[in-house]
Parts: C-alpha cells; sequence; structure tokens
C-alpha cells in the first residue's frame, strides 16, 4: 500500500480513515473546510491537517492516494484535481477493503434505491442467529476500517451509490441490488452513472437481484455474475420468493417455507422483498432457514420507516422520513387509502411528478415544505386541482408546529397523517432522523393527539 495519504473531509467516515492509516505509519494529510475537534485530535496524532475553504491542488504535490469522504462527487475540485494528477482516488468502504488481512471477515453487500438499512440489519440479524459473529456496517454503525480485521466471522454491509463509485478493488462475497429508481442524479451526471456504481456490490461473482425490478434484471443480463432471484410472485427453481402467504425459499430440490409474510415487520411488500434479500445472502454463508425465520419474527424496525408514533380521533400518524425520494415515498403511500401527505425537502434533481399522479387519488390534502416544494405543488396542481395544498416558508424545526396544525384540521377519521417527503433533508434539517425527530416532537406537543387529554 502507498505510503502518502490526502483524506478529503474530516467527518466520521474520513477521521477514522486517517487514524487507521496515521496507526498504520503512514503519512497522512487531512483537509476539510472546517476546524474541528476530530482535526485537531488527528494532527495530535501526527497528521498534517489543513484547513481553507478552497482546495489548493498543490496539496496533491507529495501524495499518492487521494481518500473522499462519499459525499464528494466526481466533479468537485478535489476528485478533479487528483484524476488530472494520476492518482487513485477511493472511499473509506474500499480503505476497509485493501486492509483486510487473513482471516478477515466475509462481506455479504446491500444496495439500492431503498430499503438498504433495513435489508442490512435484518441480514445481520440473521447471521447472528445463525451463531455467526456478525455486525451491520457500512453506509451506517461504525466506520468499516475499524472492522476490517474482525472481530467478526461476517460483515453485512450497507453500501450506498457515492461509496460504489468511489471503489476499485471492493468485491464482497455476495451482494444484493434491491431496487433501482432515479436518485441522485445531480451526484451522479444521470441515471445510467448512476445504476452502473450499484452494479459493483456484484465484483464478488455473485449476485442477488430483484427480479420484479426491470432496472435491475437489465444491469443483471449484462453481468457475469452469478445469479440469485428474489420476487414477490411464486418463485422457480433457484429463486426465493412468495408462495400461499409465506417466504420462500426454492434454491434446493424442492421449495421450503420460510415464515408468514405477516411476520414480517415493517409491514408492505417492499419489507417483504427486502426481507427475501437478506434470507437470500444469509443462506450464502450457510445460516439455517429456521434461524433466518426467528431473525424475521424477532427484528425491530429501524425508526423513521413508516412507523406509527401517535393515534387520535380515528387519525394516525406516521413518520417515514426516511423516504427521501419519490421511490421510498411510493411505498408507503401505497399502503393506505386516505392520507394527508407531508411531503417536501431536496428531490436532488429526480421528477416527482409520476408519483404525484399515481398517488393523487389518496390524498386528503398535502402539507409541503422545504427548498423544492413549488415542484410538488405544482404536480399536485396537475393532478390534484382540487386538494387542499398548504405550502409552508418555515426553514427549522419551528416549522413542524406548522405542519402539525394543518394536518390536524385537515384529517378526518380514517385517515394517515403521513411524513414522506420523498426528497432529502438537508436543506432544513440535519438528517431524516432529525426531520422525523422533529415531526414526532410537533405531534406529541399537539393535544389534538389524544382526545383523553
Amino acid at each position: 500500500m502507498a505510503d502518502r495519504f490526502l483524506v478529503a473531509g474530516a467527518r466520521v467516515a474520513g477521521a477514522a480513515c486517517a487514524e487507521v492509516l496515521l496507526d498504520a505509519g503512514k503519512a497522512v494529510t487531512v483537509y476539510d473546510r472546517a476546524d474541528s475537534d476530530r482535526m485537531r485530535a488527528l494532527a495530535a496524532k501526527g497528521a498534517r491537517c489543513v484547513v481553507a475553504d478552497d482546495f489548493d491542488p498543490a496539496l496533491l504535490a507529495d501524495i499518492d492516494q487521494v481518500i473522499l469522504s462519499p459525499g464528494f462527487p466526481p466533479h468537485h475540485p478535489i476528485a478533479v484535481a487528483a484524476s488530472a494528477a494520476g492518482l487513485e482516488t477511493y472511499s473509506e468502504p474500499e480503505l476497509a477493503w485493501r486492509l483486510r488481512g487473513p482471516g478477515a471477515p466475509q462481506w455479504l453487500a446491500v444496495t439500492g434505491t431503498n430499503g438498504k438499512t433495513t435489508t442490512t440489519t435484518m441480514l445481520a440479524a440473521m447471521l447472528k442467529a445463525g451463531g455467526l459473529r456478525a455486525e451491520a456496517l457500512g453506509n451506517i454503525g461504525e466506520p468499516l476500517v475499524f472492522a476490517a480485521n474482525g472481530p467478526y466471522d461476517v460483515l453485512a454491509v450497507e453500501l450506498s451509490s457515492y461509496q460504489l463509485h468511489w471503489s476499485r478493488l471492493l468485491a464482497p462475497s455476495a451482494g444484493a441490488i434491491l431496487n433501482l429508481a432515479p436518485d441522485h442524479l445531480d451526484w451522479h451526471g444521470g441515471f445510467d452513472s448512476y445504476a452502473e456504481a450499484k452494479t459493483a456490490v456484484w465484483r464478488g461473482g455473485v449476485a442477488v437481484v430483484n427480479l420484479d425490478d426491470p432496472a435491475v434484471v437489465a444491469l443483471a443480463k449484462n453481468s457475469s455474475a452469478e445469479i440469485t432471484g428474489f420476487t414477490l410472485g411464486e418463485p422457480r427453481p433457484g429463486q426465493y420468493g412468495v408462495a400461499l402467504g409465506f417466504l420462500v425459499d426454492y434454491t434446493g430440490g424442492e421449495p421450503v417455507r420460510i415464515c408468514s409474510v405477516d411476520q414480517v415487520r415493517p409491514a408492505g411488500e417492499h419489507n417483504v422483498a427486502n426481507a427475501l434479500a437478506a434470507a437470500a445472502l444469509a443462506r450464502r454463508v450457510g445460516v439455517a432457514i429456521e434461524d433466518i425465520a426467528r431473525a424475521i419474527r424477532d427484528y425491530t424496525p429501524e425508526p423513521h420507516r413508516n412507523v406509527a408514533i401517535a393515534s387520535g380521533g380515528g387519525v394516525d400518524w406516521v413518520d417515514d422520513s426516511k423516504a427521501t425520494n419519490p421511490h421510498a415515498a411510493a411505498a408507503a403511500l401505497a399502503a393506505y387509502d386516505s392520507i394527508v401527505w407531508v411531503a417536501g425537502g431536496q428531490l436532488k434533481g429526480v421528477d416527482v411528478d409520476e408519483l404525484v399522479r399515481r398517488f393523487a387519488p389518496r390524498l386528503r390534502a398535502a402539507i409541503l415544505i422545504g427548498q423544492d416544494r413549488a415542484q410538488i405543488a405544482d404536480a399536485l396542481a396537475r393532478h390534484a386541482p382540487d386538494l387542499p395544498v398548504h405550502v409552508l416558508d418555515g426553514r427549522d424545526d419551528a416549522v413542524m408546529t406548522e405542519v402539525v396544525a394543518h394536518a390536524a384540521a385537515e384529517a378526518l377519521p380514517g385517515d394517515t397523517v403521513l411524513l414522506s417527503p420523498a426528497a432529502a433533508s438537508f436543506d432544513m434539517f440535519t438528517s431524516y432522523a432529525h426531520r422525523g425527530d422533529a415531526f414526532a416532537a410537533a405531534v406529541r406537543q399537539n393535544r389534538a393527539m389524544d382526545p383523553t387529554e
């Protein structure tokens, strides 16, 4: 491995990379636009730390390799300068892969537009139920570089399109692509580049494929990997699927029931698909059917994913803040018959028109917030011209108090007030979790939620 590294970005992943490289005796330069406790700690460990608003390409003069925080797009000045200098450039998961030594854990990777964290945490639960030392890492949990050489048997690794774009050698034992829909197009420059980045999870030669998603199937047709498919329909030999209300493994001579569809949580067809993908990966490392079934039954859903947070006056309130794109929002909108929809944020260059057209008949009202709220309002005007729409201008947590007040006024018994933004959160909040927490706090503060008060 090279000896001189530039680490660009000193948040969690970048700081972890710098720390591991320093511990390995490498020369490390860390660049960030802001000073921080992490920067000062890395300087104390021997890193050369540079804080500047603009990146100076001269920093690359004595560098062998560049490690970018995954959020840096290919057109970022650092990436452009590194490419011009002929420097190999990658991100934290790739470094973790390169750091592996003899006896390192296997990687089972999960990617897709939506459902990554649910599937990855389901997979980790299945691996643990099978007696393996395992953890869910990658785009969640602690940095992969800290776990590259143990103390695990298998890692359930969630990988984003950003992380996969910035990979070169990373080749998991098996990888699943859950689904594909337009997302992060401003980062990747187009859907084809976004989709192509995802295929890096198949680099190890085993591809778990959503047979119900035409875009994933199209990628698989051009792959030389061994294919294992999953479907919400009845599986053919060699596939995972659903038959007579049960998840089924038909990779052996006869179909074998895993568990009832009703036992999958969170509820919804998309989460049944997630469970099938996780099961397909777990079976690759020998986890028994009964252990997979037990893990599914005992699984605790991650927060902010179509989670009911309150009920009162015949109205349910649901936090699906993790729906940061239209594809994710569609899964939640499909689950309810009459909806007061809370939406908006950063659409990331993705068109919301088809989502609105499809679900307009289910909407009682809409409350729109965030940077791209006008685009959603325009789509609603086209497809639901008589729908009550409240477009709010607030820019911080306080806007959620207005959101809940408007929603409470519009909702009727039998309705669901659904925060499923179809957009990213960073225009107003620090994360989708912050957004969901702000919504839940506003719901709790509204006395109308509890008719006993």
